[in-house]
This record gives structure tokens, sequence and C-alpha cells, in this order.
């Protein structure tokens, strides 16, 4: 490196203190020159194998050489910025890219913004401020923060989901989504069967007559609304009556996830409401069997793997119809344990069953419990206001609610089909008509809520599994045999439950009273909002109301302005109120004429907008290929990087190599990210039928808040802590004594620490190196800046075993490394290798510190173990190896030089140590040869003075060796 490209020191800080030290101003400087090198180079630009997109050389990458693409959770672009527990994921994704980098993998590493979503538009309906200004004004602070950090990312694959190029492809794939329709017979290109299927082609079926209408009729006789709703009711992103979370006081529909148990929204603390509104869906049930079966085909924590599982919820069991007592519509159920029908003795359906409205008598049956009337003098009038108390609670207050059991008799009773006795029909808000059919059959020996609410009514309770003995009351849930339960034609009794499920269920498929079935706990994905700051429907409605796609060429349809940006809000209890989205407050946009191919029309827009999670869905495909005009992506670029086996560890599915983020984002997002990539896999789009191969959940950097006497929060970085006279920890701020907390970082909670004061204090490599030490990745852990200076010392201690602090000049030496540096050095690169491979930088971090004081113990450092030392510390530290690197004398960016691999001649340990036991105690230690025979070493165990000590002449009756490291003598 010449004097004109070299980094030249900061001012010293003290005339004492040498000219060329590793300070923080020096580290400062150093890392500032190396970022604007890597960008004026393109040294992390990730090469395509076609296109535009090349690396920093201008090459392309051959379509053969292995592809590796890194991935974290892309972030919000809050206007708060970063604190340092942010960045923990992005750092450990940036040590892995560059890791395999170094191992010959043509990595792609790339970060955009997840930019829709509340708080811009909560900033944009306080200030009258479009969103999109304050969305980009976080993002350039973002980015300004995130390159500092020293992250390998190619830059020139970066994009905001905001973006109208990018909001063009999410509608694309939102229409192939609405003109697709789930064909349960057809033959994926995995082989498998059911996919997703164009709706032309279904279209053409009703045509041809190979598929049936659903009334029957040829589908020439079909007028156009009739052909419509027979097309519409198959597609896989459709408009139905949905019931949904309404809060008025919010103006908008909520997610089950953004209302508290209390019925109540998580922002605001407003009532939410049952409501059944017209609303965007996509049929996600489709897809409940491939959603949890292709889980068995990724690299996922188990735990994540089984939320999702659970999320699902996959029951299987059978429909069983219950016949009313009075002429109508028969009642049908789901049980996952037809087993015990023989002990339901009562029934529950929830306040919105179809039955409450056919078959609810005007007066009481005779005989009728009063516990079951809830004090009212008919039938209908209890139904009628236990209907109204549960229209004020939401699915999830209702959940919560379970434990305290309330409900209403209906006056309807249901026949048993199994034993013909008459059950009386409850109504129960714990009973959910979204989930199963809405009714229940109620068994009280084998169900503790079923249990608890016979309890409350004094209904009979009937066991149908054999408790053990002493067995106390209550619900039996065990296993156990079948009893009291046979009738004419079948019988239960002495079979398993498992034998006992096979045999009911065929009993009752040959009477035509059930069949077996699998259901789900997953519904359909409520998929629009009533909000501005989103991305709008691609869709139309004529004069039928009836949605209607937009053609490619008008794309993307983009926000247009409004007066407001809040959505009209109202009285908090107003349950009655309906959603007045922003988008509606613009005729000139909502109405619009347009050529359709039918001649010019005039059009009403959706003026709902999509969740947040639509751009997320697909983001890394945008990765590969971002400045496509002509596709999502293109499938050659696809299949390099993601497609089935591009690597060796990739798999048959396929998917992003490494994909970052926190578990928090289990369910949802990565749940519907798979399901617009098994459709997009199934329409030919993508080659790979999972989206994401490996998945890595980070932990959480977390810190201490304090709180004063009034419980406010008071600043954690003014706080001073000394100790009281029996040496307990006290915390004072102004001379106040103080509460420590200890929880997440937040503005809020007046404990933040930002990257930017890292970088201030220590330089971004400290910054890096300390938080990848803290422990493992996948673990929580407290901030500490008083620790930090721990990993600046080690990379002050890097620098001066490779510079001279007074001169600047090297300071290593060319002679050959002796024989122990040598042990050290490999097995140190051995073990670095094995952390890095595992993803487990602290313990890297560990080995690098132990080979480092190694080195510093020397009188000079041999350039061999200089250099190498300086290419595993390149990961987590890149900016200081760089500098070292080139002060070594390498022209060229270490970005690709490969990592050091280990000389097996130099792991052969000289001795080991064997452990001498008698009856299992060890009483003696022995270095020995690796390569002694267990002749050898026995004889050796038995002639070590301490053994002969302690045996004192007691006779040997046996002695089991394991060369090299164990003997175990027996007395």
């Amino acid at each position: 490196m010449t004097d004109a490209t070299r980094t030249q020191p900061a001012q010293p800080a003290s005339p004492d203190e040498p000219t060329f030290r590793y300070t923080p101003a020096l580290a400062a400087q150093i890392e500032l020159a190396w970022q604007d090198r890597w960008d004026e180079r393109g040294t992390f630009y990730a090469a395509n194998p076609s296109g535009e997109l090349t690396d920093g050389q201008g090459r392309h990458a051959d379509p053969e050489s292995s592809s590796f693409m890194v991935m974290d959770m892309f972030p919000y672009p809050s206007g708060d910025g970063l604190h340092v527990g942010h960045p923990l994921g992005y750092i450990a994704t940036d040590v892995t890219a560059r890791f395999r980098r170094m191992c010959g993998d043509n990595v792609l590493h790339a970060l955009g913004f997840d930019a829709f979503g509340l708080p811009a538009e909560q900033y944009a309906v306080q200030t009258g401020q479009h969103p999109r200004i304050t969305t980009e004004r976080n993002i350039a602070n973002m980015r300004r923060q995130l390159r500092r950090l020293g992250l390998a990312h190619d830059s020139r694959r970066s994009f905001a989901t905001t973006d109208p190029e990018y909001v063009r492809w999410t509608q694309w794939i939102f229409l192939q989504i609405f003109n697709s329709w789930y064909d349960a017979d057809a033959v994926r290109p995995d082989g498998g069967t059911g996919r997703a299927r164009p709706i032309a082609e279904l279209e053409a079926e009703y045509a041809a007559g190979t598929r049936p209408t659903p009334d029957g009729r040829p589908w020439a006789d079909l007028d156009t609304t009739a052909r419509r709703a027979a097309i519409d009711a198959h597609r896989l992103a459709y408009v139905s009556e949905s019931p949904v979370n309404w809060c008025p006081g919010l103006g908008t529909v909520l997610a089950n996830e953004e209302v508290t148990a209390d019925g109540r929204s998580e922002r605001g603390n407003f009532p939410v409401f049952q409501r059944s509104l017209r609303q965007w869906n996509m049929r996600i049930t489709a897809y409940a069997d491939r959603l949890a079966d292709d889980l068995d085909l990724i690299d996922w924590p188990d735990k994540v793997k089984a939320m999702q599982r659970n999320w699902i919820g996959r029951s299987e069991g059978a429909h069983v119809t219950f016949a009313v007592a009075t002429d109508g519509a028969p009642i049908e159920v789901f049980t996952t344990r037809p087993d015990t029908l023989f002990g339901a003795t009562f029934m529950v359906v929830a306040p919105e069953h179809g039955v409450l409205t056919e078959h609810v008598p005007a007066e009481w049956p005779e005989g009728t419990n009063p516990l079951w009337t809830g004090g009212h003098a008919t039938p209908r009038e209890a139904v009628a206001a236990y209907q109204a108390m549960a229209g004020g609670k939401t699915a999830v207050e209702r959940q919560a609610d379970a434990k305290s059991k309330t409900g209403v008799f209906t006056g309807v009773f249901a026949v048993n089909p199994v034993n013909g006795a008459e059950v009386p029909v409850f109504t129960a808000d714990y009973v959910l008509m979204g989930y199963g059919t809405g009714a229940i059959m109620a068994v009280p020996g084998g169900d503790e809520r079923d249990f608890a609410f016979a309890q409350a009514y004094e209904l009979p309770v009937v066991y149908t599994v054999q408790p053990p003995e002493g067995f106390e009351g209550g619900a039996y849930t065990g296993d156990g045999a079948i009893i009291a339960s046979a009738n004419d034609e079948v019988s239960l009794d002495g079979l398993t439950v498992a034998q006992a499920k096979a045999e009911i269920i065929g009993w009752l498929e040959a009477k035509g009273l059930g069949t077996g079935t699998v259901t789900y706990r997953l519904r359909d994905w409520l998929f629009s909002r009533q909000r501005y700051w989103g991305e709008p429907f691609p869709i139309v409605y004529d004069e039928s109301g009836e949605p209607i796609a937009l053609p490619d060429e008008l794309l993307p349809v983009n926000l247009p302005d409004v007066p407001d940006y809040a959505p009209r809000t109202y009285a908090s209890d107003d349950a009655d109120s309906s959603p007045e989205p922003p988008l509606g407050r613009n005729d000139d946009w909502v109405y619009v004429t347009l050529d359709l191919g039918d001649g010019p029309r005039q059009y009403r827009r959706d003026t709902n907008t999509m969740p947040n999670w639509a751009g997320s869905c697909w983001y890394y495909l945008r990765y590969i290929d971002p400045h496509n005009a002509d596709a999502a992506v293109a499938a050659d670029l696809e299949r390099y990087w993601l497609g089935p086996d591009h690597n060796a560890s990739a798999g048959a599915a396929g998917g992003v190599d490494l994909y970052v983020g926190g578990v928090e984002h289990a369910v949802l997002h990565l749940l519907y990210a798979r399901f617009w990539h098994k459709v997009l896999f199934d329409l030919g789009h993508v080659s790979g039928a999972e989206p994401f191969h490996t998945l890595f959940n980070q932990g959480y950097i977390q810190a201490y808040a304090y709180t004063d006497a009034r419980g406010a929060y008071v600043p954690a970085g003014e706080v001073e802590e000394t100790t009281d006279a029996d040496g307990a920890s006290v915390y004072t701020y102004n001379g106040e004594v103080v509460q420590r907390e200890y929880g997440k970082m937040g503005k809020s909670l007046k404990n933040v620490v930002t990257p930017d004061d890292m970088y201030d204090a220590y330089g971004a490599d400290t910054f890096r190196v300390y938080e990848m030490s803290m422990g493992p990745l996948d673990l929580s852990r407290p901030w500490d800046t008083r620790a930090v200076v721990g990993s600046q010392r080690f990379l002050q201690r890097l620098w001066r075993n490779v510079v001279d602090e007074t001169t600047g000049e090297l300071s290593v030496s060319d002679e050959p490394a002796d024989a122990d540096t040598l042990k050290h050095l490999h097995r140190a690169i051995a073990d670095v290798r094995v952390e890095m491979e595992h993803m487990r930088p602290n313990t890297a971090i560990a080995k690098l510190i132990t080979l480092n004081n190694h080195l510093t113990s020397l009188d000079r450092v041999p350039r061999e173990a200089a250099e190498a030392l300086v290419l595993m510390t390149a990961p987590v530290a890149p900016h200081i190896a760089e500098e070292l690197w080139s002060r070594l004398g390498h022209t060229e960016s270490l970005a690709y030089e490969p990592f050091p691999v280990a000389d097996p001649q130099h792991l052969v340990e000289d001795t080991v140590t064997c452990v001498v036991q008698v009856q299992g105690k060890v009483r003696a230690r022995l270095e020995v040869s690796p390569d002694i025979s267990e002749a050898d070493l026995e004889a050796a165990a038995l002639a070590e003075p301490a053994l002969v000590r302690f045996l004192d002449g007691r006779p040997v009756r046996k002695v089991i060796v394991r060369a090299p490291k164990l003997v175990n003598v027996v007395v």
C-alpha cells in the first residue's frame, strides 16, 4: 500500500499517546475510507449470470457456480432510526455473507425497506405531509446508519416496497392470485397433487362440459352473472361478506393479532366489534396441507415449525349429523373424537348459528331447568339477549372469556345419532362460527371445558373411556379402553381410542350420519384494510358491483392525492358504523372511464388498500432482478439464486439460503410469504416449492430502564450506581433513588443507545465485534456499554501485532513461524471455520482472541500467522482487516481472498492426557502419545506411581482401556 492510499492517522488524543494507536478516531477514518473504496470499486456487487447486474469488474457469474443468498427481514423505516438492538441480525448476516464469499460462493446480500405502514400514515394525519416524504427521509437516515456499519450489501439491489415499480409487481402478483383457482386433483411440477391453475382453464372446462357447473346447467345456458358467480366462487383472491374485527374508534378493520384479549385495539385501546363486512380474502386454506407438510422440506427452528402447524391446526376426525327433534335442518358438528359420541349429553352452537333463526320455539319446553333460561321468559327472548351480548365481543375476547361459562338453552333438542337420546342445544359465545361448523357436541366426561359447563348447568356426565384406579372425578382426558359405547348395531366397548374412531366413522358413513374428514384452524386471509398508506388494489367494479381485474398495462395503480389521510372514525361504541377509507375522498380517482375490451365505460376503483404484509410476501425475488421492467424476476436468475439444488445445501425445495429475523414473524409474515410463493410455483413463475430454505431467529438485545418515585422513566445514561452498607447496588438519578427494570430498549423508556453513539465512541468494527461476542445469536442478552471496551482491546492488540504504533510501519516478521505458533494458528483456523459454518460468531471470536493473545506474547509476529488472523477477523471486523491486509502489501480487497484452511499436520498433538480411574474415580493422569497402543497404555497406567500407591497391593480384576484417553481399573 502506498502512502497516498494508506489511511492517515488522526491526531493523538494526548501528547503521550502514540501517533498510530488504534483509537476511535483512527477507526472512524479507516472505516469511512474503506466504505468509500468498496462503493467505488463495487466490491460487493453480486454478479447475475445474465442481464445488467455484473460484479465490480463487469463480469457475469458462471451459471454453474455455487450461489448463496442471505437475507434479513427487512426493516420498517422508522423516524426514530436504529438503536443498538436493531443491527444484531444485520451484522450476523453480514458475517455469514462475508465468510461464504471467502469460501468461494457467489453471495447475494441486499437490504430493502418495508415502507408501507401505519406510523408514516399517522404522521401524515398529524402534519398533513404526504407519507412518502416522511418515508423517504427515514429511509435516507437508516441507509446512512447502516452504511456506517460496513455491511457488505449490493446497494444496486435495494428498494422500498413503496417504490412505484415495486408496487406494480406487487399488484401483478395479486392479479396472478385473483386470476387463479385451486384444482385439488391437478399434478404439480414436483409430482404432488393439488395446485393453482389459471382461471381461464376453469372457464374452459365449464365450457367444454368436462367440469359440471354449480347447478348442473350447461355453461352455454348461464347468463353473464351466473357465469361470473361460478368462476368467482373458485378464485384464490375473492370478495365476500366476512366476519371481521371492526374498530369504529380507528375507522378500520383489524386482524386478530391487533386485538387484545379484552376485545380492544392494541393501538388506542378502542373497543372492537364483530361485524360482517364485504372484504377481500385470500384462499390460503386451499394450501393448508401443503403449508403444513412442506415444513419437512426446510431447515427451520422446530419451535417455528410447531407454531405454523398449530396455526394451521389440521385436525382429523368426523363430521356428524344430529337431527333436530322438531322438523327442520339438522345440526352438523365436527369432532376429533367421534369415539366419544355415546358420551355427548348436550350441544353448543355459536350465537350466529343458523339453527337460532330456524328452530327456537316460542315457549320453554316443559320441565326446563331454570338455570338454563338466563332468567328470560321465553327461549327467543333469551337467545336474542345473548346474541346482543356476544355481538359486543371479538373472537379474541370470546376465546379469552371461555373459562367463565356463559350460555343459554335455545329450547331446541337434537337427537344423538348413536343412541337416539335427545340432548339440549345451548348457545355460548366460546363457540365461534368461523371455526369448524359453529356447533359442537359436548362430552363432559372427556373434555374439561364441557365438564365445567355441565357442572354450571347441571347437565349429565357420561364417561366413555375407562379412567384408571384412583381417578378423582372431573373430565378424564387420558387413554384407556372404551366403555358405555354400544347400540344394537355397533359396539366400541373394549377397543382402544384409535380403533374406536375407525369403527364409529365406518358405522356413521354406512348409515349416512357422518363422514371421516379433516378440518383446519386456519382461516382464509382477510386481505383489505381501510387505510391510505398501502398498495391500491388493481381492481375496478362495473355496475354489477363485481370485481374486474385491470390489465397489466394499467399497472401500477398509484395512490391518489386526498384531502385527509385518516379513515373516517366514529364514536368508539358505534358498532353499526361502516368503513369509509381515505381513497374514497378523491372522486376523480375513484370513478374512471376505461376501455377494458368492450368500449369505454365508467368504473369504480376499489378504495381499500392491501395489508402491510403484501410487499413483504415476495421481496426476496426482487432482490434478484430489481430493475426488470418485463417481469417480477427473470426465470433463469430465479433458478440460479433460488432453484432446487442451486448449491450443495439448498435442497429440493430451493429457496433463500439463509433468512434471519425475529421469531415474532413465525406465523403471519412467514406463512403468508410461503402461500404466495406456492401459488407462484404452481403457476410456473418460480422453480422451487419454498421461499426460505434456512431460517434463523436471532435473540434480542435488551437493556435496563429506570423509574423514579412517580413511575416515570429517567435517562438511563445519567443514572449512577453505588452500593449500600450491605454491598447491594443502589441506583440514583439527580440524587434520588430510582428503580431498575430489565426489558426492551425504546425511546419511551429513555434507555436507547444508538449505533451512532457507538461509532463515535469506539468505531463500527468494535461495535460489530461486541454484538457478535455477547453470546449465542439465538439468545437474548443485556446491553452493557461498559463491556464494549473488551472488544476494543482485542482490535487494538490485533493492530499492534501488525503495525508499530509509533512509526506506523509493519512490525511483522518474514521468518517462518515456530512449531508452537503453527499449532496455535492451525487449531484456531480449524475451530473458527467450524464456528463460522454454524453461525456461532461469539465462539469464533473467542478463538481469535486466544490466537491473538498467543501472537502478542511473541517478540515479532510471523507474517503467515498475521495474514491468517487478519483474514479470519475480516467477517466480523472488516474495516480494520482491510486496512491491515493492505498494509501487509496486498493491493486487492480481502473480500474474495480464500478463508484460511487448517493444515492437518499441525493439528496432531504431540501428547494427549489420559485419565486413569479406579472403580470409575480419577486417581491419576498420564501424558501419552496419541498413537499409543492399548497394551502399552495399560502397562504405563499400571506402572504409574500414584496408581501403585493407591492400589497398595490389591489385586486388579480387570483393566478397561480406551486408548489414548482412558484407563479404568477394576479391583
